[in-house]
């Protein structure tokens, strides 16, 4: 399916997290958002305001009640993608949920394909694509740092980073061209040391953005870590010194600047969950369960969707060399 030639389409999809839940958000974009809830909604909200949240309900063709819901309205240049926008906000039964889908799509929408919403927001000058890249790191985000980064990126951080590399290689560029037209003038415009400044300027600068990435693709992946000694050494305590499931008695450990000695374990199992998430070791593996299964074990109770995680937790698997 060619996405350029269902551009001007009316898309819907489901924003929030599949599955059963106290709310789902159904999302609602194109040039015929309104007209088309108008449709299954018991109010009129082609006249109404921008940003504004409206209670009624959700009826079929034949006029019966499917949820009782809120609806915001979004406005052409003011929403996410640019575009009108409708979210409707209903109780979170999967039924109810496929019910409005089914519902929106016999009534003209179309079911959004995966990052389509983004790509409107790009393709509509809402984002620019460093942005819109960002946009699937923020949603995947573990931890504090991996959160930062997305979040300045998704502000136009990076963007205006690549915007000023882009300026001083244009003022070189000129100087440069500049120089060639009038060779034979024996005419200097530019300053050899000016040039040379400028030229180790934006070296240095591609220099720097090219370890931000290193250290940017570590905060977002990890750095895969192997604790390597004799046995009964120390590795498992180690572990557990780090994991916070055991008191060191030497030396000093700070996790994200707080000491950890003497912490009682509510605030323990908070600091953990919050930096190093599940911490295991071989003998708690499930004997009877596959190796796939059991790095699947803490995305579960981390409440991630079954094929999410098992696609996570083959790719860790891969990456330390081991492939089920």
């Amino acid at each position: 399916m060619n996405y350029f030639d269902q551009k001007n389409d009316t898309i819907c999809a489901l924003s929030t997290a599949s599955g059963l839940g106290a709310i789902a958000v159904i999302r609602i974009s194109g040039a015929e958002a309104f007209e088309i809830t108008n449709r299954v909604f018991t109010k009129n909200i082609a006249e109404v305001p921008s940003h504004t949240t409206h209670f009624g309900r959700i009826k079929t063709h034949d006029g019966v009640i499917i949820d009782e819901v809120l609806l915001t309205v979004l406005k052409e240049g003011k929403s996410f993608t640019g575009e009108n926008t409708v979210e409707i906000a209903c109780h979170g039964s999967t039924y109810i949920q496929q019910e409005i889908l089914q519902l929106l799509i016999s009534s003209g929408c179309r079911m959004a394909q995966p990052g389509e919403f983004t790509m409107r927001a790009f393709l509509n000058g809402k984002m620019d694509l460093s942005q819109a890249e960002a946009v699937a790191d923020l949603i995947a985000s573990e931890s504090k740092k991996s959160h930062e980064i997305a979040m300045n990126q998704m502000r136009g951080g990076f963007s205006s980073e690549l915007n000023d590399l882009r300026e001083k290689l244009i003022h070189f560029a000129s100087l440069v061209e500049l120089e060639l037209d009038f060779a034979e003038e024996d005419v200097e415009f530019a300053d050899r040391t000016e040039l040379k400044a400028l030229v180790s300027e934006v070296l240095a600068y591609i220099q720097r953005l090219m370890s931000s990435f290193e250290l940017g693709n570590a905060i977002k992946n990890g750095v895969p870590v192997a604790i390597v000694g004799a046995p009964n050494t120390g590795k498992s305590t180690l572990l557990n010194i780090i994991g916070l499931l055991d008191v060191h008695d030497k030396g000093e450990y700070l996790l994200d600047g707080t000491p950890i000695k003497n912490m009682n374990e509510t605030k323990a199992a908070m600091l953990r969950n919050k930096f190093l998430g599940f911490v295991f070791q071989s003998f708690n593996l499930i004997n009877y369960k596959t190796a796939l299964d059991n790095v699947a074990l803490p995305l579960y109770y981390q409440g991630m969707a079954r094929k999410e995680r098992m696609e996570r937790s083959m790719h860790y698997l891969e990456k330390v060399g081991f492939k089920p």
